[in-house]
């Protein structure tokens, strides 16, 4: 049994970005919308086994979003803002998040975002990695970042954005989860980060 183990841990690890007997080969691609934000594409392509077919691709700037805490040291709280969400026809609580700016850092961008919908600036800044939203059909790529020591300051949001801040409890936000109140997939997230953050904190010595 423990050579079985030593020979799964020697294995190479195999790259799972590239592998021609699954990729799809792009033969044509046809705009079909651009918009101030997505661009839609119809493409043909290649199949593994030979065949065509049609894949519609919505082309995005790429995100960011900021996982940014009130460190109390007695209660520490995660800023959350409420917005309108118009595909979806209701209120929402998400964290601050944005679309990428050209030729801006995602660092950069973050800051931005945070500082335009929730008037917070943060000292200390640590990268979470990058994730796709849905990579069925778009190709989005969000940078999650951790936001702490923070200051309040004024908000600046843009003049079609309407957002309310609030901040709330790990407890808060997993009881606003499980009434639906928080639905979007990348506040699901944060808050999974944030809570496996917490357990770890709470074993240190």
């Amino acid at each position: 049994m423990g050579s079985r183990r030593k020979e799964a841990r020697d294995a190479k690890i195999p790259d799972h970005r590239h592998d021609a007997a699954l990729e799809e080969v792009p033969l044509s691609r046809e705009t079909i919308y651009r918009g101030r934000i997505i661009e839609l594409a119809l493409y043909t392509v290649r199949l593994p086994n030979g065949k065509t077919a049609p894949r519609e691709v919505v082309h995005h700037p790429g995100a960011v979003a900021v996982l940014a805490v009130v460190d109390d040291a007695r209660t520490p709280r995660i800023v959350l803002v409420r917005q309108y969400r118009l595909p979806l026809g209701r209120v929402t609580l998400e964290i601050p998040a944005g679309k990428r700016e050209p030729g801006s850092a995602p660092l950069d961008d973050a800051k931005r975002e945070l500082l335009e919908e929730t008037g917070f600036t943060a000292r200390s800044w640590r990268s979470l990695g990058v994730f796709y939203s849905s990579p069925g059909f778009a190709d989005e790529a969000m940078h999650f970042y951790e936001a702490k020591d923070l200051t309040p300051g004024a908000a600046r949001p843009d003049n079609d954005e309407f957002v309310d801040l609030v901040l709330y409890t790990l407890d808060e936000a997993k009881a606003a989860a499980a009434r639906g109140e928080i639905c979007d997939l990348k506040t699901m997230f944060a808050l999974t980060l944030w809570e496996n953050a917490e357990r770890n904190a709470r074993r240190l010595p």
